[in-house]
């Protein structure tokens, strides 16, 4: 399943919280945990103390890290550490790439006081940047965090960018014995009553079904005997929230890329909007495509 999980932390209640479901899935996966403090190099934080030169924010960083430390040592969990320096929304992809980490986890507010996934928050621009998957969780009251996922829904249109998270979401399933929840919404609110909507109904009918079929047929590859398909009309966003809230939804998978050909995860986008407002870990894929 995982094998070295990225936990950039920076000491926040919501890190905190989510640094117990890493924990769960960690010992699950016989995973190691590498927690990561990255002093903001844009931020002016050196200053001088007893006549030596210090960064405030590193100092802060080494004290942080204790924080998770002690977590993850309640929890029985193989971790690792490091404070670096840096920006960190670029710094957290490509430290996940240059040490072969297979999954970052990161909650969508932080020590900011950020109650909600905002436009230019740090994780927003991970998942953006990220080439490795990461694992956003909203940290509201309403947020389920229960594990192991026994209901995982793989949201797909058919395209590279959806099959590719298709592939990792039914790894994750197999790995855990969770039942797969495909679905792909036709979102015909834009279509009138006339020929040519119709027949573009039908078309988008068809291509949703293909995408559906697809899973199943993968499905086959991870001995997963069976796939709940779900097809359904309207707000793509509306139909995951509507799954996840009828079907007990565990976890979401899905890819920042689809049909529009765009090559990462944009404001206004189903990728981008589902992190926002999913009460359950949406782990997102890109494609290397």
């Amino acid at each position: 399943m995982y094998d070295d999980i990225l936990v950039p932390f920076d000491g926040s209640d919501g890190a905190t919280a989510v640094l117990d479901h890493v924990s769960e899935i960690a010992n699950t996966a016989d995973a190691t945990v590498h927690v990561l403090f990255v002093a903001d190099t844009t931020r002016d934080s050196v200053t001088v103390v007893g006549g030596e030169t210090v960064d405030a924010l590193v100092e802060q960083g080494e004290t942080v890290v204790e924080e998770a430390e002690r977590v993850l040592v309640s929890n029985d969990v193989d971790y690792e550490t490091d404070v670096i320096q840096g920006n960190p929304p670029s710094e957290i992809p490509e430290y996940a790439e240059r040490y072969g980490h297979d999954l970052i986890v990161m909650s969508t507010h932080g020590r900011q006081g950020i109650s909600r996934f905002l436009l230019g928050s740090v994780t927003e621009k991970v998942v953006r940047l990220s080439s490795v998957p990461v694992l956003t969780a909203r940290m509201h009251p309403d947020e389920r965090l229960a594990f192991p996922y026994e209901n995982v829904l793989l949201p797909t249109d058919g395209s590279p960018g959806a099959t590719a998270a298709v592939e990792h979401g039914l790894g994750l399933a197999s790995a855990l014995g969770a039942t797969v929840h495909a679905l792909s919404v036709v979102d015909d609110r834009s279509l009138g009553l006339d020929v040519r909507s119709a027949e573009a109904a039908e078309s988008g009918t068809e291509a949703a079904d293909e995408a559906l079929d697809d899973v199943v047929s993968r499905a086959d590859a991870y001995d997963i005997d069976e796939v709940v398909r779900h097809r359904e009309r309207g707000s793509p966003v509306e139909g995951i929230l509507d799954t996840i809230d009828e079907d007990d939804i565990d976890a979401v998978v899905m890819g920042t890329v689809g049909r529009t050909g765009t090559d990462r995860i944009t404001l206004g986008s189903v990728a981008e909007k589902t992190v926002r407002s999913a009460p359950v870990p949406v782990i997102t894929v890109r494609t290397n495509e």
